[in-house]
């Protein structure tokens, strides 16, 4: 895989850049996001409930968990530009979870990354720049 640099990532739009590594996800750790995201519902933590009563027959891993990986996803694709600095997760656009995924005996998920579009932004102003005049002025 080439090598991503922010100063030549226009060359690759259009392009898939990367496919990553498979990622093992199971029902423990399904349950650990149910419970640091206040959310250890039924139908994705009791393994026992959701075969019983679930249309899918099995827990479903929740689709913010799977949402959540796109960074590691990144770092696995090798977007942890070299020629970057102070990376933010800036966000993300028309983002659909589209079928449940069923924990089952363990989830695998991969990643392929395109570049779709290139956006190129200002400087960031510094923290000074933004702090309100009376906190500057101290």
């Amino acid at each position: 895989m080439t090598e991503l640099l922010l100063a030549t990532i226009h060359e690759h739009i259009g392009h898939e850049v990367a496919v990553t590594e498979w990622v093992e996800l199971d029902q423990m750790q399904v349950n650990i996001f149910g419970e640091v995201t206040r959310w250890p519902k039924r139908g994705h933590n009791d393994r026992e409930w959701a075969e019983a009563h679930s249309p899918w027959g099995g827990t479903l891993v929740h689709g913010f968990f799977m949402v959540s990986l796109v960074t590691h996803f990144l770092e696995l694709g090798g977007f942890l530009y070299p020629d970057g600095r102070n990376p933010l997760n800036y966000g993300m656009d028309k983002v659909r979870i589209l079928h449940p995924v069923i924990v089952g005996d363990g989830v695998r998920l991969r990643d392929r990354i395109t570049v779709m579009a290139v956006q190129d932004k200002p400087e960031p102003a510094t923290h000074q720049d933004r702090a309100p005049d009376r906190i500057r002025q101290k």
